[in-house]
């Protein structure tokens, strides 16, 4: 994958065959924990939703991507790599789970740069795209009912602190006060029904 710094990126995928890649509780934490071992380090995180079967980050790519490897033999930058690590670790722990073997994802995970969009507003429809997952697969009725998602962050239900809420208020130009109301009034593009 390639990542350009100063750039908003939308990276998602899902099961390979659309399958279900989190089966339990306990699968959406320790995802979320290899978020932030394998993927915080390489850039700022800006909004996510983990969905039975995909998932989706929104995250700023800023100076740590033209960091050097101290490996010379790895050639992608730091954030695909950690994109890799945290696919495959998380793959090889639900295969153990599981009792199952191979490819729990699809293999090529995308990366859309929202940054470079003409529409002035992508990034921010982006952001509140990620949000509204839940309710459009009708896993819940209210974005904040479901808890595996930066909405609970931004609403002020929850104190968490995996995403940089101060960078996305900024970069996306959404307002704090009326983030909660935005988010259930902002209309998407087709093009952002992804999955």
């Amino acid at each position: 994958m390639n990542f350009a710094t100063q750039n908003i990126y939308h990276i998602y995928n899902r099961g390979n065959n659309k399958q279900i890649i989190f089966f339990k509780r306990d699968n959406y934490i320790y995802f979320l924990n290899k978020i932030r071992r394998y993927i915080l380090p390489n850039c700022e995180i800006l909004a996510y939703c983990l969905m039975p079967n995909h998932f989706h980050l929104l995250v700023y790519v800023d100076e740590r991507l033209d960091i050097n490897f101290e490996n010379p033999l790895i050639t992608n930058n730091k954030l695909s790599e950690g994109i890799r690590l945290l696919l495959s670790s998380y793959t090889k722990g639900i295969n153990v789970q599981e009792q199952r073997i191979g490819n729990l994802f699809q293999q090529k995970t995308k990366a859309r740069c929202v940054t470079e969009n003409n529409s002035q507003n992508y990034s921010e429809e982006c952001f509140h795209y990620i949000h509204q997952n839940p309710i459009k697969a009708n896993l819940v009725d209210k974005m904040e009912d479901w808890e595996f998602s930066s909405f609970q962050d931004y609403s002020g239900l929850r104190n968490g602190n995996l995403c940089n809420q101060a960078l996305a208020f900024k970069l996306l130009e959404v307002k704090k006060e009326n983030f909660y109301n935005d988010s259930y009034n902002v209309r998407l593009p087709l093009e952002l029904n992804i999955y």
